[in-house]
């Protein structure tokens, strides 16, 4: 079945082709592909890991990490649920600053003060070395 009207002539309503639209998510499905890729890699366990998050196709998984399309915004809403790579792309391309929540304040507190003992150990040890 043929979806060109009769005589193969396009239609004369509408300035560009519905394909054409395609081309303009390019930027959007690239910048989630990188950060898919930064969180998954770019292997078949990325694709199979996509395919579960979303139920996706393997076809559409594979379009996603090589940048060719973008998820549908309920797709993207799962692979933000998924991905904090996804989430951080997203809220930096739009020119927004995630919330450090209290969580993660205190996860980065004990980080920083396991950090700073660790020098301080590795400080003492040359001292006493020389």
């Amino acid at each position: 079945m043929s979806v060109l009207p009769k005589g193969n002539s396009l239609p004369k309503m509408g300035k560009e082709l519905p394909i054409s639209r395609r081309r303009k998510s390019s930027a959007y499905a690239s910048e989630i592909a990188k950060a898919l890729r930064i969180e998954l890699g770019g292997s078949n366990r990325a694709i199979k890991t996509l395919m579960r998050w979303t139920h996706a196709s393997e076809r559409t998984a594979k379009c996603w990490l090589a940048g060719t399309s973008g998820p549908s915004g309920e797709n993207l809403l799962v692979l933000i649920q998924n991905s904090d790579a996804v989430l951080e792309r997203v809220l930096a391309v739009t020119g927004r600053r995630p919330k450090l929540g209290r969580e993660h304040l205190e996860s980065l507190k004990v980080a920083i003060s396991n950090t700073a003992v660790a020098i301080n150990a590795l400080l003492d040890g040359e001292d006493s070395a020389s």
